[in-house]
């Protein structure tokens, strides 16, 4: 019995032996399945775990990021409204960034499993979706049309439409309404300005120019050019042609403009009333030809003085354009030569109808009439005239009479640079109803240094309509300044007089304090380097609020 008993123990100890040892060499493997088992579970909850949706979704479109809230009040309650989780969930999240808020920062987001969605979530989504595509077509074409057209008004048809056209099919059609593109102004493109173009760029945009004008300018009116030195010729052409309503051209800083494109506009365009030429360079040829031939039509002409320019103006002042109401001859700023003769004379019996006349930075020669004819009525629809000039002028008193002597209608008087006119003249002139005086000067070198009086005579005179005054740096004494504005305070209306200009002036404190205080609608106020005001009131005022507090300070 005891050997029995024996074996039988000696057995289960060799049965248990194995089993230890096999315990004991897979012990780290059972861990390791054990660790698997646990991060495998971890994984699960987390995928189990679905993250709220965002308040916003974005369409990415070429030009823009359109950004549609989910949030908004009108969708309160609706599918659209994202689902409000239970705050146990958001507890435990909570809890969990506590506890381990390393492993979130180092954690990477993996991609969602394709899964098959419930029915409720697939129609939700449908629905926003369905409802974001659809707010674009569901918006009426002319209602388009009329927010692109305060956009056009503003910055211009180019390119603006051209970017609005690529949105969707909806925005093609409205930026492509022939209302948006009766004024369109192209800057130079494709390559910057003075570089040289390549074959295929200059093929490329003289087929965009012809696809313009007969896809879109078939109401176009107003067209301008900038900075344009190539295919000038072939883009006045092609407009001149296939735009039969052009009224109004625009050159700003273009080269290139030969007989060939004047041509082309005398042969098409019938309606062509204005013609803008300043800072560029065109053959003087070719427009004098079409002055000689087309002159009749033109009611606005506007050019840079030049070598030939005596041409132009004899063209005129022989009778070529007897409509012209507006004439403008402007100079470079780094031109020297600024002298211009011109027979006014013969300009008022050319040009009766003129409304108006400039002459900018040009020192304006009046000459004698070779027949001895004057003309009886000068420029009797004249409002506007301009001899502004910031170096010295030859303009005098008689000079100033014989442009204006038949001129009642007259509302703007420019006459700054012009020291040597008097203020007894400019009180004698026969315009009634002047609303802008600019008489500034702004050549110190050439400036008079003696005293001016009689300053009075004109604000007695015009202070019931003055809107506009400047008399910067004019040597007017202080008592003369003090009369000027009193009959300003008694002549004019609280809301007439809105810009005033002192600066350089010995307005005092007094005088300016009644000006000021009773000019209710000044907004703009010039007092820079005026000797007799305190140190802190000599600056521009801008606005009338800023203005209001200047008169605490005068007190």
């Amino acid at each position: 019995m005891e050997d029995s008993v024996s074996d039988a123990s000696s057995q289960r100890e060799r049965e248990e032996e194995p089993q230890a040892a096999g315990q004991e060499e897979h012990g780290p493997t059972s861990k390791k399945t054990s660790l698997k088992r646990k991060s495998k579970v971890k994984t699960k909850k987390q995928k189990k775990a679905r993250l709220s949706r965002p308040d916003y979704t974005v369409h990415q479109g070429e030009d823009m990021l359109l950004v549609i809230s989910n949030a908004s009040s009108q969708y309160v309650g609706s599918v659209w409204t994202p689902k409000k989780k239970g705050s146990k969930k958001k507890k435990t999240l909570k809890g969990k960034v506590k506890r381990d808020p390393v492993k979130k920062i180092k954690s990477v987001r993996g991609k969602p499993k394709v899964g098959i969605k419930p029915a409720e979530e697939e129609d939700e989504d449908r629905t926003f979706s369905d409802a974001g595509d659809r707010w674009g077509q569901d918006l009426p074409e002319e209602v388009l049309v009329n927010i692109f057209q305060m956009v056009v008004v503003q910055d211009g048809a180019v390119p603006f439409l051209c970017r609005m056209g690529r949105v969707c099919r909806l925005w093609n059609a409205a930026a492509s309404s022939p209302v948006l593109w009766r004024r369109v102004t192209v800057g130079h493109c494709w390559i910057g300005s003075g570089k040289s173009q390549l074959p295929k760029t200059e093929m490329t945009i003289q087929n965009t120019v012809y696809w313009l004008a007969q896809n879109r300018f078939s109401q176009l009116t107003d067209f301008s050019l900038c900075h344009w030195t190539k295919n000038i010729d072939f883009t006045l052409e092609v407009v001149s042609r296939l735009c039969p309503r052009l009224r109004s051209i625009r050159l700003s800083y273009c080269k290139g403009v030969t007989l060939k494109a004047f041509h082309s506009l005398g042969l098409h365009s019938r309606r062509l009333q204005s013609l803008n030429l300043q800072q560029s360079e065109f053959q003087v040829e070719g427009l004098q030809e079409y002055l000689e031939h087309h002159g009749n039509q033109m009611r606005e002409l506007l050019f840079t003085h030049g070598l030939k320019t005596d041409r132009l103006l004899a063209v005129i002042t022989r009778g070529c354009c007897p409509g012209l109401e507006l004439l403008e001859v402007n100079k470079k700023l780094d031109s020297k030569d600024g002298e211009l003769p011109v027979c006014v004379q013969q300009l008022q019996m050319a040009c009766p109808k003129l409304k108006t006349f400039r002459m900018l930075n040009v020192r304006l020669l009046n000459k004698a009439s070779r027949n001895g004819v004057v003309s009886a009525a000068g420029f009797p629809l004249l409002e506007e005239l301009c001899i502004a000039t910031a170096s010295h002028s030859y303009l005098t008193d008689k000079d100033l009479r014989d442009v204006l002597f038949g001129s009642t209608m007259l509302r703007v008087l420019d006459l700054r640079g012009c020291s040597r006119i008097s203020t007894s003249a400019l009180a004698a002139l026969p315009c009634p109803e002047l609303e802008c005086l600019f008489w500034g000067q702004y050549c110190s070198q050439f400036g008079s240094s003696s005293t001016k009086r009689g300053l009075h005579l004109l604000t007695q005179r015009w202070g019931r309509t003055l809107q506009q005054l400047d008399v910067t740096n004019q040597p007017f004494t202080e008592e003369d300044l003090e009369l000027a504005t009193t009959y300003l305070t008694q002549e004019a209306e609280p809301e007439r007089l809105r810009s005033l200009n002192l600066s350089g002036t010995r307005i005092t404190p007094q005088a300016l304090r009644a000006v000021v205080g009773h000019s209710t609608a000044l907004d703009y106020l010039n007092l820079s380097s005026c000797r007799y005001l305190p140190r802190g009131v000599k600056k521009i005022y801008r606005g009338r609020e800023e203005i209001h507090q200047l008169l605490d300070k005068l007190e």
